[in-house]
């Protein structure tokens, strides 16, 4: 998982739950999504409508709070808002664990596992086998509308040998009277289509990939047809391929594909070649050397590359004969290559690139100086832990001098000794903590690496302030063996006794964590950066950044210079990492009036939020409706949500249609109609609001709330971005929801939104291209107690994003920035909660 360092403040998340809290009350527990009562959930899985009932089994680990034992949960529903969570239906036992599938209702008793008068659900499921992890489809199957169940004897029932063969999505196709499953090979970026008369022997009929986005594994497909603008003579098939990591806004997401179907093979619509926007190439790598560009380090070695350096896979996507390449030597080594100073006077840069996923942190330094000033309260050095007291074996009697066996190598310590809890691999566990010191400084830093456990979650890897008894600071590794600073502002707790003590409580994988130089200091200590990127610097600031997608192949990447209008700016490459993918490749620096688009802008996403992954549609929904649910979360940081005793939620359930946008058509989703059964009774409006420059209440109190249903259309006039603020509250927290006339795109901005610091790409905006019609935007907006789901113009644009507020912030406020615009009317219904 990646992620920063992850540092927190007191109150510590999650909230400890208190022991008296009703179910389903706690702090930031949704109240119209699904999530279990408690424990892990992942990706929606088996969705199918049968007697009355919308069945949603899931992923789900029936032993704790992360991911682990997957299993199938199980809930219904008779209107896909009112919920009820039911016994685990699939377990995990001790030769598989059970992935991601489908559900089926078995009418005409094609497997024997029924009768006609009482057709069996069958299950098709991915068994994942625990000893030699490779992936194949199973069956189970249920005569009492999905109460009990029992797996058949004969699983597998396809089996090919991979471990990367996983989520049969499984319907009847009623033209060859056979069953059709949609599966994935996952690494290889590939859907197969296979048949069967009866579920049991299974016979290949063609495959899809690789296409559009393949920044990372495809999962969790699904196939269905749908008419395009209601006409039922016009009917085009969707392909949904869920994909992890490469999603648009970064991390997972839900891509889709719309073409044609035949039975056997899924045909995608052509999109055409792409052709970049042209402009002023100001630099093409075509020399020999690098011209009046600087390099530092060795990694750039001293001229552009032809392609793949030495011990380098194919390198491709790059124009002409020559690009930056810093994989001199290797991943090992590091460097800089920086353009001369310019003066911005085009809209946007244009260049390719490739390379490693490390992307510009802000706060980082490019090279590690000398610690500040300040009090050592340990350096680890002299062969012993001083007045520092051990329990447990894992930090041993004595610091670590370095790398211990079997460990991958560490670095970033001072000296020469480090607290290492690696002893004897990661099974091991212990505390160790200092004696007390008086805290006479503004800050805290230190040196930490290793996994990324944080407190307040099962079995932590971690480092604690701990005052009084209680943790009031912690800070977690990032899954990696080097130590980088980090910094605890401790100004409030001046004069206080406290203990330092390092906690690895964590058996598993990177259950283990690395510590040095602790100290007291009024400066705060700034990490050095691990970013293999490309940045735009403006007076000495990184004001843009982008970084490779851990391949090999260059694409499109594009920066917004209109901020910078006549300002001087230098462009600088920069690779500061010295492990896997620790490299980065760059090409055709172009000033141009347009943005380029890369491959995943250009392809065709269900949601464009961060939150809305392993999107799947229920079969046999009533009046051939077709409606899609996704995992509201994101594998970036999934694990890390500070919710508790549950983790993990599914979206609003969404009615899904094809509808031609701008001249393409494109798959449109509402949430469904049910959901207005939670308005309560008095909604509160406002119409005909002309704001400007400003961001004030909209109505006041009686729109304020903590799950709201919003329903807004604004005219445009000159503002350059205009929108709804919401959970806003004390010092700045607040979600924006907004639209930007000058890239017309729709956006969330997080940034702001509450609990944001326990993973690095958690907080950010998230955008959706979405044109105004007829001079005006429409929005519907789903707030809950930790999410927005914001649908723009006809549902084309769609932004899922988890929050995680203060529950006091329950503002909504109506904004414009740079100009005016009108909102035309706001109308704000509270909803009520869907539990019982």
């Amino acid at each position: 998982m990646a992620t920063v360092c992850a540092l927190s403040a007191a109150p510590l998340t999650p909230r400890a739950v208190a022991a008296d809290t009703p179910p389903y009350s706690e702090t930031y527990r949704p109240q119209f999504h699904f999530t279990p009562e408690k424990n892990w959930m992942n990706d929606p899985n088996g969705l199918v409508y049968y007697e009355g009932e919308y069945h949603l089994f899931y992923q789900y680990n029936p032993n704790g709070n992360s991911w682990g034992d997957m299993s199938w949960g199980h809930a219904v529903s008779e209107d896909l808002v009112h919920w009820k969570e039911l016994p685990l239906a699939l377990s995990h036992d001790d030769e598989e664990m059970v992935f991601s599938g489908s559900a089926v209702v078995d009418r005409d008793n094609t497997t024997g596992f029924g009768t006609k008068e009482n057709p069996a659900m069958v299950a098709i499921y991915t068994s994942h086998a625990k000893d030699t992890g490779i992936q194949a489809q199973s069956l189970a199957y249920s005569t009492d509308r999905g109460r009990t169940w029992t797996k058949y004897q004969g699983n597998p029932v396809l089996d090919i040998g991979s471990r990367e063969f996983r989520d049969p999505k499984v319907q009847w196709y009623a033209p060859t009277k056979s069953w059709l499953m949609t599966v994935s090979l996952s690494t290889e970026h590939k859907v197969r289509f296979y048949s069967s008369k009866n579920l049991k022997d299974w016979e290949l009929r063609s495959e899809f990939g690789p296409a559009g986005a393949t920044g990372g594994v495809w999962e969790c497909p699904d196939l269905f047809p749908l008419a395009v603008d209601g006409d039922e003579n016009n009917i085009k098939w969707v392909l949904v391929v869920n994909i992890n990591p490469g999603g648009i806004a970064g991390g997972s997401a839900a891509q889709y594909f719309v073409g044609d179907f035949d039975g056997k093979k899924f045909t995608a619509d052509d999109r055409g070649t792409y052709t970049p926007p042209t402009g002023t190439v100001t630099q093409d790598f075509e020399g020999t050397d690098f011209g009046a560009w600087a390099t530092t380090g060795t990694a750039f070695g001293d001229g552009p590359a032809a392609g793949a350096l030495a011990g380098q896979q194919t390198v491709d996507g790059f124009d002409g004969k020559g690009l930056a390449n810093s994989f001199h030597s290797g991943d090992g080594t590091t460097g800089t290559l920086t353009s001369p100073e310019f003066t911005v006077d085009s809209s946007y840069l244009n260049f390719k690139v490739g390379g490693g996923r490390h992307p510009h942190e802000p706060g980082t330094l490019l090279e590690q100086g000398p610690p500040p000033a300040g009090t050592v309260l340990a350096d680890f050095e002299g062969g012993s832990y001083g007045g520092w007291t051990t329990t447990g074996e894992a930090f041993g009697s004595a610091p670590a001098a370095g790398t211990l066996p079997h460990q991958q190598e560490v670095s970033g310590f001072l000296g020469g000794g480090l607290v290492n809890s690696y002893l004897d691999g990661d099974a091991t566990t212990g505390t160790l903590t200092s004696p007390e010191f008086t805290v006479d400084k503004e800050h805290i830093n230190f040196l930490i690496g290793g996994g990324n456990h944080p407190t307040g979650y099962a079995d932590p890897t971690a480092m604690e302030l701990v005052v009084d008894g209680e943790v009031v600071r912690s800070a977690t590794g990032k899954d990696a063996e080097v130590l980088d600073w980090a910094s605890w502002d401790v100004g409030d707790l001046a004069g206080r006794q406290a203990r330092i003590r390092i906690v690895d409580d964590n058996t598993g994988g990177w259950g283990h964590l690395n510590v040095d130089h602790i100290m007291l200091s009024d400066t705060k200590a700034q990490p050095v950066s691990r970013e293999t990127s490309v940045n735009l610097i403006v007076d000495g600031q990184v004001v843009r950044s982008a970084t490779g997608a851990n391949s090999e192949t260059l694409d499109w990447a594009s920066f917004d210079l209109r901020p910078y209008a006549g300002r001087r700016a230098k462009i600088q490459l920069v690779d500061l990492n010295s492990a896997g993918w620790g490299h980065i490749l760059a090409d055709r620096f172009t000033e141009a009036d347009t943005a380029a688009k890369s491959v995943v802008q250009r392809a065709d996403w269900a949601d464009y939020g961060k939150d809305y992954y392993a999107a799947v549609s229920w079969e046999d929904a009533p009046d051939g409706k077709r409606y899609m649910v996704g995992w509201m979360n994101n594998w970036d940081y999934s694990g890390a949500v500070p919710t508790s005793p549950w983790r993990g939620a599914q979206s609003v359930p969404r009615e899904m249609a094809l509808r031609t946008v701008d001249g393409r058509i494109r798959l449109i989703s509402k949430p469904v109609d049910g959901l207005e059964s939670l308005r309560q009774p008095h909604a509160v409006s406002a119409s005909g609001v002309a704001v400007r420059d400003t961001s004030e209440p909209l109505i006041g109190p009686a729109a304020e709330g903590g799950a709201l249903d919003i329903e807004a259309t604004f005219s445009l006039e000159d503002a350059d971005r205009f929108g709804l603020k919401v959970r806003t509250g004390a010092n700045g927290e607040e979600t924006v929801i907004g639209y930007d006339t000058t890239t017309e795109e729709l956006y969330v901005d997080r940034t702001r939104s509450g609990a944001v610091d326990f993973n690095s790409t958690f907080p950010g905006v998230q955008t959706a291209p979405l044109k105004a019609e007829n001079g005006k935007v429409e929005l519907r907006i789903l707030v809950d107690w930790s999410s927005v789901e914001v649908f723009g113009g006809s549902g084309e644009a769609v932004i899922t994003d988890q929050l995680f507020p203060d529950p006091a912030s329950q503002g909504v406020q109506v904004f414009a920035e740079n100009g005016t615009v009108k909102l035309d009317k706001a109308v704000v219904w509270h909803l009520d909660s869907a539990h019982d």
